[in-house]
């Protein structure tokens, strides 16, 4: 499998990039030029393409003839970005590719989530505050999965609950709705969170699905496990 990695050379993108490999996939992955050292550990193993994952060319170039595309969905700066890398992805990935973004547990498919305070306060308060000072803008990383939801692509889109670095505990457990008790310990570790990213390339049940996930080894993980066992 040939895979893309859009943002490949950000924290998630490099767990991406590292669990790709393990699974003998070719990896090209795409990041900004400045931020090209950061991924020289790969060095030799990827095709890296450099530029800004908003520029359509950029994205032509670096998706084509790819099996599957992982992309992180960023809200940074006020210029459409996030929206702008989901559309060309959209637009330049082969017909039939697994198509597999990431974003935060905010985004909602079908308005069913129901979020914890401190969510809303992030959302509510903070969210305004950064666009205000034109560091990031939480609507248009919404606006990137509106379309998303909107494309008949062979898209997924995997929700992160909070997270944090720290060895793999597996492959985190996931559910429909924000709210559902199985997520209540919203952690999962930085690594699993895409490892569960390049996971879905080959998982037909998550097509066409908005994954929010947890650590399978939270507490709330662990309690669900154990009711659904009794």
């Amino acid at each position: 499998m040939k895979v893309c990695i859009v943002g490949a050379s950000g924290k998630l993108g490099r767990y991406m990039v590292q669990h790709a490999l393990d699974r003998g996939y070719e990896v090209v992955g795409v990041c900004r030029e400045k931020s090209v050292g950061k991924l020289e550990e790969f060095k030799g193993r990827i095709t890296i393409i450099k530029g800004a994952t908003d520029d359509r060319e950029v994205i032509e170039k670096a998706v084509a003839g790819c099996d599957g595309v992982l992309t992180v969905l960023v809200p940074w700066g006020v210029h459409n970005y996030s929206s702008g890398t989901a559309q060309a992805v959209l637009d330049y990935a082969p017909p039939g590719a697994r198509l597999v973004f990431s974003c935060g547990w905010h985004i909602s498919r079908d308005g069913k989530d129901v979020y914890p305070r401190k969510l809303k306060l992030i959302v509510g308060v903070l969210g305004p505050i950064a666009r205000l000072f034109r560091v990031a803008d939480i609507g248009d990383q919404v606006e990137a999965c509106r379309r998303v939801f909107a494309s008949d692509a062979q898209w997924t889109v995997v929700r992160g609950s909070d997270l944090k670095e720290g060895e793999s505990q597996g492959l985190p457990v996931w559910s429909r709705h924000v709210g559902d008790p199985i997520l209540r310990s919203n952690m999962t570790h930085r690594i699993d969170f895409a490892l569960f990213m390049v996971e879905s390339l080959e998982n037909d049940e998550l097509v066409q699905e908005a994954p929010a996930i947890v650590g399978c080894l939270t507490p709330s993980a662990l309690e669900h496990a154990e009711t659904v066992g009794e």
